[in-house]
């Protein structure tokens, strides 16, 4: 293997400089180059890479690659628990030093000191390394490698190892701002938008028509409750009702657009005539979800400072424009135009008829449906009266939108 070495490291290096960079992601790194170094004749059974990463949710993820068939990609929320395990690992050690910790499994002595490497001896491993794999911006992840092979690492493995870190480090960086570009972007203005970003549609005015479900929904009462709580409290509470409604949009195929004031809104896109009735239906059932997700909270709501809150929601659908709106140098990926308006003076209405869901005469059309008709109302901006339904979105009601449409809905079903 010691004649070896220098090839194995040569082979893998250049891979690494050139078609690493085209797989999708650090696990497909870590694993093509594993099995690489097996077929070098490197007794590597697992190798590891732990990353620190941009996520509202996640603190690091690990890219886990081991022999017998493992692939996957772990993730370590910021909590206790992760935390803990993280003040007790090699890699702490590891970003603290700068250096490499290895830790010879075979000798008791020496394993006992992490609890992964207690672990790792008792599923059968017989030596580990973890080797710190620097970023350009100064900081360092890490990479780990275990063997189940009697005699451990060679000095030759460990100098193939030392030969590969360099390169890997700009490939997984390369993943890494991949990786955190996109979680930004679906962040803060929705993978729909995200991606088209991503993929270069970022001009002033530059956007497309499409056709989709607009739903806008706002929090009643908040500009009282905000007037009198303290920002921190308020900013708990907006994370959590925005929390509800995100989620019921989002388990029903919706996407978030954005957060304006104490209002969500969303879309549900469509383009043929059955993706437009399904696409009313989805945006029907995250009504209904949403309401009991807000009841949710409410009764489990102890706190005297913040009331029980409702909420009410508009849908409306039909073209709207979806790209670029701004200034030069700011730029709002949002949906704009006439059906937007319609929808957002419909989430006023609501409002103001203290009704927990309007739709507009344009959804009822898509259903097929002419029940609950609430009334025809002047809006704000427009000439002609708006015509405005107040579906049946309890919980005994099949579908919840009226007795035609449920009635359709089971006939289609069987």
């Amino acid at each position: 293997m010691v004649l070896e070495a220098p090839l194995v490291s040569a082979d893998i290096v250049q891979w690494l400089y050139s078609d690493a960079s085209y797989l999708s992601d650090t696990l497909e790194v870590v694993s093509e180059m594993a099995v690489r170094l097996r077929d070098g004749g490197v007794p590597v059974d697992r190798a590891t890479t732990g990353i620190w990463i941009v996520h509202p949710n996640v603190r690091a993820e690990a890219s886990v690659w081991a022999s017998d068939g493992t692939r996957e990609i772990r993730l370590y929320t910021a909590d206790n628990s992760s935390d803990e395990d993280y003040q007790i690992s090699p890699i702490k050690r590891v970003h603290e030093t700068k250096a490499a910790v290895r830790v010879r499994l075979a000798h008791s002595n020496e394993a006992e000191e992490f609890p992964v490497t207690v672990d790792l001896r008792e599923e059968g491993y017989k030596d580990y390394i973890a080797l710190p794999m620097p970023f350009s911006d100064g900081s360092v992840k890490v990479v780990t490698f275990a063997t189940r092979a009697p005699t451990g690492f060679s000095g030759a493995h460990i100098g193939v190892f030392e030969s590969l870190i360099r390169p890997l480090a700009l490939v997984c960086e390369l993943k890494t701002l991949r990786r955190t570009a996109e979680t930004v972007l679906d962040t803060y203005v929705g993978p729909r938008a995200g991606s088209k970003v991503l993929d270069g549609t970022t001009r002033r005015g530059q956007g497309e028509w499409i056709k989709a479900v607009v739903s806008f929904a706002d929090i009643r009462g908040f500009t009282r409750l905000s007037n009198t709580l303290p920002a921190d409290m308020i900013v708990q509470f907006l994370n959590k009702y925005f929390g509800a409604m995100t989620a019921a949009v989002e388990a029903h195929g919706g996407e978030v657009l954005k957060f304006i004031g104490d209002e969500v809104m969303a879309i549900f896109p469509y383009e043929t005539e059955d993706q437009a009735r399904d696409a009313a239906k989805r945006a029907l059932l995250a009504a209904r979800d949403t309401l009991k997700r807000i009841d949710g909270i409410n009764s489990s709501n102890t706190c005297a400072q913040t009331p029980d809150l409702s909420v009410g929601i508009a849908l409306h659908a039909g073209d709207v424009f979806y790209g670029n709106v701004g200034s030069e140098t700011r730029l709002d990926f949002t949906v704009v135009g006439p059906v937007v308006n319609l929808a957002a003076r419909i989430a006023e209405l609501a409002k103001d008829l203290r009704r927990e869901v309007l739709v507009s005469d344009a959804l009822s059309d898509i259903m097929g449906c002419r029940s609950g008709l609430y009334g025809r109302y002047q809006v704000k901006g427009f000439d002609d009266p708006v015509a405005v339904y107040s579906p049946d979105l309890s919980g005994d009601a099949k579908f919840g939108y009226c007795p035609e449409s449920t009635a359709a809905l089971e006939r289609e079903a069987n």
